[in-house]
């Protein structure tokens, strides 16, 4: 009888999460002293793994980087904004070569699912590609002088050294829709990205460096990084040489950055926090409804700025309505894990703070009569270093202290209304504006929501969720969310500094208002 023979096929130990990150920034050509050999560790919320050790700027440094900035505006400026576009194309091209790569570095560095890395990346392209075509339309107007023989214009110049300030929650794209915008508008650009966020920031870095290689004459120093903590970012906020600054965080970091800018006659672009409501009406679609609370409150781990946080439901539909998301929020249990594995739908929280936070306004919640549904860590014994949840639901009496915060975690605040008016109240009654929406199939109902008198939001939807914003429109809200507007239509104007131009064609000199000044 024949004895079996044993297989001789060894299993493939699969690469560790550090030996992934540090292939993926290998091929994009980012230099592996940058990020391997330096003092400050990088963790990936996946499992709590090191995936990096990069280096923090000195204060000298950062000092040298932004004269340096300076410069390369100097010469970038007096380039033909159509040539400025070009540049921008290429680097378009190149996110379109890798975007598989870096939206798997988004992965592993933030804890974001696959397809919600993909789709930041998608980001960055679909802003490149706004990019190239606002370059040969930077418009000014042309404005009719009361004098004879006179012309005024209005004209926009580039504004200079732009600093970047972003969050560890869009690691990438939130970083492009202000660089692509600055570099066709004849700016340089320093970026500073979230001290848990560096890898992805120097795998841009060497991605457009590949776009400057096939630009060819572009100056030296158009984009750079600087890494650091709070420290270096406030070294940067305070500089009189950088006249702009874009900073996408938390409400008490604005507060901090808005005055100190404004301080030096500096201009700020805030982004701030957002406290995010969806109105559904009794005649709601309410699948649609049910379908855009879900991914608004559970994607990303509700770590969007534009996570949907509140929902606001008729009192005649709410029993059915919330069964139905308690229903769905179960079926989720199955679908939480390690964002690289393609079913899942909800990933970690980016660190143990998140989820004490998570946590503490869990508490505060039931403190104030909310009943909670969810909300509890799960996969600690498989990931002991990382931190993924159940989302939570809390029904409230009412919209209370607890509801006014935001919490960067996955908890939906429901509460209920009677009249339109009390919904639109209750949207608005919060410090936060960013984002909102309202589900309804009356016509009445959606054109008072986006009315003067409706949400006092930056965004307003009807029939879809709070997040997911397009490029094509402005992004950002009012209130302590900071005024300040990125991405689509005439956000451009925020990285250009505007003049008004008076051209006298005649023999005579007539001053405006009639004024006689005969000598």
């Amino acid at each position: 009888m024949a004895m079996r023979q044993k297989s001789t096929t060894a299993q493939v130990p699969q690469p560790s999460l550090q030996q992934r990150t540090y292939k993926l920034l290998a091929d994009f050509g980012v230099a592996p002293g940058t990020y391997s050999k330096g003092k400050v560790a990088v963790h990936s919320p996946i499992d709590g793994s090191n995936i990096g050790k990069v280096t923090f700027d000195t204060a000298a440094q950062l000092d040298r980087k932004i004269a340096d900035a300076h410069k390369a505006f100097l010469d970038w400026r007096v380039v033909p904004a159509p040539k400025r576009g070009e540049l921008i194309r290429l680097f378009g091209e190149v996110l379109r070569e890798n975007k598989a790569a870096l939206g798997e570095l988004v992965t592993l560095e933030c804890g974001k699912i696959l397809s919600e890395g993909q789709g930041e990346v998608q980001e960055m392209i679909d802003i490149c590609d706004f990019a190239v075509g606002l370059s040969r339309q930077l418009y000014g107007l042309t404005i009719a002088s009361e004098r004879p023989q006179h012309r005024m214009q209005e004209a926009w110049h580039p504004a200079g050294v732009v600093g970047v300030i972003s969050a560890f929650n869009f690691p990438v794209a939130v970083w492009c829709w202000n660089f692509a915008l600055a570099i066709v508008c004849g700016d340089s650009v320093i970026w500073k990205p979230s001290e848990k966020t560096p890898l992805t920031a120097l795998a841009c870095q060497a991605l457009f460096e590949q776009a400057l290689a096939r630009f060819g004459d572009a100056p030296t120093h158009l984009s750079q990084i600087t890494l650091g903590d709070r420290k270096i970012g406030m070294q940067l906020v305070d500089d009189a040489r950088v006249p702009v600054i874009s900073a996408t965080g938390s409400t008490r970091m604005g507060r901090e950055v808005g005055p100190r800018v404004a301080a030096r006659f500096g201009r700020s672009i805030l982004e701030l926090g957002g406290n995010n409501a969806m109105i559904v009406t009794p005649s709601a679609a309410q699948d649609l409804a049910l379908m855009a609370t879900v991914f608004g409150a559970v994607g990303t781990a509700g770590q969007r700025c534009t996570t949907q946080r509140r929902l606001i439901v008729h009192q005649s539909v709410v029993k059915p309505f919330v069964a139905r998301l308690k229903k769905a929020y179960s079926s989720l249990e199955t679908k939480i894990g390690s964002p690289l594995h393609t079913s899942t739908l909800l990933g970690p929280l980016i660190d143990k703070q998140a989820f004490e936070a998570m946590q503490a306004a869990l508490k505060k919640a039931k403190a104030q009569g909310g009943k909670v549904t969810g909300g509890i860590r799960t996969l600690a014994k498989e990931h002991p270093g990382a931190y993924y949840v159940t989302p939570a639901i809390v029904e409230m009496p009412k919209q209370s202290d607890a509801v006014h915060h935001e919490t960067f975690a996955p908890i939906l605040y429901v509460m209920t209304y009677k009249t339109i008016d009390e919904a639109i109240a209750l949207q608005n009654a919060v410090p936060q504006g960013l984002s909102s929406c309202i589900f309804t199939t009356d016509m009445r109902e959606a054109e008072l929501f986006t009315s003067a008198a409706g949400s006092d939001c930056g965004i307003a939807n009807v029939n879809l969720g709070t997040s997911g914003a397009e490029i094509g429109g402005a992004f950002g809200g009012e209130k302590e969310t900071g005024g300040g507007r990125e991405s689509g239509t005439d956000s451009w104007k925020a990285y250009m500094r505007r003049a008004t131009n008076t051209i006298n064609y005649g023999t005579a000199l007539p001053l405006a208002q009639g004024v006689k000044f005969d000598l």
